[in-house]
């Protein structure tokens, strides 16, 4: 196989897409999540900050009164220590359930949710040494070190310019009340979290539309690839065709089959051959029970002949029900009249043999021109 067939060139089939997303292969942003996390903790501390800070005192002052007695008492200090643990859980849990809520979403932002029982199966070639190697100098992994360089270098410059700018009220933390120096401190927490979300935002932002591309570059295929899907979908042409080709012997088989119960063989008088039936009572109309062209036409005769089934030759007419009429469908209207003839002159051949004398019918001149040539 040339090299060039193999060359991934070929943007991938929704079917591509569809087993990768199976297989848990779908683009995923951890710096998107990381920013949206930490921007919406951020936010709710924001808004609840001084409420959580006034029941964390509270707790703390509460906890440090019976202190002394849980210490004196067997039993109680656990206990103590459980309702502390309890209630701090519910004071901070409008944080914990935004980092949660957040954590979920975010994903859906790029890729979506996509639960994927066969990408935590045991798969022994992630821990091949060989293919870990190899996964380790790939252009990924170079991105990955990148990016982690990048966060590294985001933190210290939110660092620096935090301290630059803050420089005085840091410095002045250990000389204020306690009171007054948690909540200068709380607030440079607060500012040091939304420099880092913003920073981290940022590498988003590049990292977003990196695994996007680096997605859509590993699911590309060659043309073979495609070539080959196609024949698992829609079959190889040459099975294809010899399906097409029992089938149409098949249907062939049944036509022939019903040319013996036909009432009328209307023929061209060599090119085209169709039979007709027309059970009166049960029948709205005369139905096409067989036709054909050429060699089938031909067939259709000889079969005809050795069940004696009457033979009329009308050329028009045969030419307009093979073009017009399908298998077992009925005439059209416009060709009523022309077959009510010829079924009539076949009538008259039964009567015949009984010791009357048939008139041959003149289909050809009551046609009309759209029933003749219905293209």
């Amino acid at each position: 196989m040339s090299s060039s067939a193999e060359e991934k060139t070929e943007n991938a089939t929704p079917k591509r897409r569809q087993d990768a997303r199976k297989k848990g292969q779908i683009p995923r942003s951890r710096e998107l999540t990381t920013a949206a996390v930490v921007l919406g903790v951020t936010v709710v501390v924001l808004l609840h900050g001084g409420t959580i800070a006034r029941g964390a005192g509270a707790l703390l002052r509460a906890y440090l009164q019976q202190l002394p007695a849980a210490l004196a008492t067997p039993g109680l200090s656990l206990k103590l220590a459980a309702t502390l643990i309890g209630q701090t859980l519910q004071l901070i849990a409008p944080v914990l359930l935004v980092g949660f809520v957040t954590a979920l979403v975010a994903p859906l932002l790029v890729g979506g949710w996509n639960l994927a029982p066969s990408a935590i199966a045991l798969d022994f070639s992630r821990v091949n040494p060989f293919a870990g190697l190899k996964r380790l100098f790939s252009m990924n992994s170079v991105v990955e070190l990148g990016k982690g360089f990048l966060k590294v270098s985001v933190i210290g410059v939110v660092g620096t310019l935090l301290f630059l700018h803050e420089r005085e009220r840091l410095l002045s933390l250990p000389f204020m009340p306690l009171q007054m120096a948690l909540g200068q401190g709380a607030g440079l927490a607060l500012d040091a979290m939304l420099w880092l979300g913003g920073g981290l935002l940022l590498i988003a932002a590049v990292d977003v539309p990196w695994q996007l591309l680096h997605h859509s570059k590993q699911l590309k295929m060659s043309k073979q690839e495609i070539k080959q899907e196609y024949e698992q979908s829609e079959g190889k042409p040459e099975v294809k065709g010899r399906i097409r080709r029992l089938q149409q012997e098949f249907a062939r088989g049944r036509m022939m089959e019903a040319v013996p119960k036909a009432d009328v063989i209307v023929t061209n008088p060599t090119h085209y051959a169709v039979a007709l039936q027309y059970a009166v009572g049960k029948d709205k109309a005369p139905r096409v029970v067989a036709k054909g062209a050429d060699l089938i036409a031909q067939q259709i005769r000889e079969l005809a002949q050795a069940h004696r089934v009457p033979l009329v030759e009308a050329p028009p007419l045969a030419r307009a029900l093979y073009r017009s009429c399908e298998i077992d469908a009925e005439i059209p209207g416009a060709l009523y009249q022309a077959v009510a003839q010829v079924l009539s002159y076949v009538y008259q051949l039964r009567d015949y043999r009984r010791g009357e004398r048939p008139v041959p019918p003149r289909v050809a001149e009551d046609l009309p021109n759209s029933a003749v040539d219905p293209s």
